[in-house]
């Protein structure tokens, strides 16, 4: 029986999907996750890198990004971070660090 996407997929979904309701053009490129937990907390730390046009819609959908409400089946978003932002021309490449919590 499949237990269905895992928090990295259903994260990588809701964050396309919070892009482009922004107007925010995104290709996300590496995802990698490790588990965490704490004494009362179990989920997991995510870091995505992602390339999108270096535009208005880009830097508006980042700098809200740690106040989005992304909805993941079975987890809650605690935390949000953009760690790295680089530009290229009329191209960027943002590091997203986000921590799941299972719900």
């Amino acid at each position: 029986m499949s237990r269905g996407p895992d928090a990295a997929t259903l994260l990588r979904r809701a964050l396309e999907r919070d892009a482009r309701t922004q107007g925010c053009a995104i290709t996300i490129g590496t995802v990698h996750s490790t588990r965490w937990a704490s004494a009362t907390f179990v989920g997991a730390q995510h870091r995505l890198t992602l390339d999108a046009p270096d535009d208005a819609a880009l830097a508006h959908w980042l700098g809200a990004l740690a106040e989005a409400e992304l909805t993941l089946r079975g987890h809650l978003v605690a935390d949000a971070t953009v760690t790295a932002l680089a530009r290229h021309g009329e191209c960027a490449e943002a590091t997203i660090e986000v921590l799941t919590v299972e719900a």
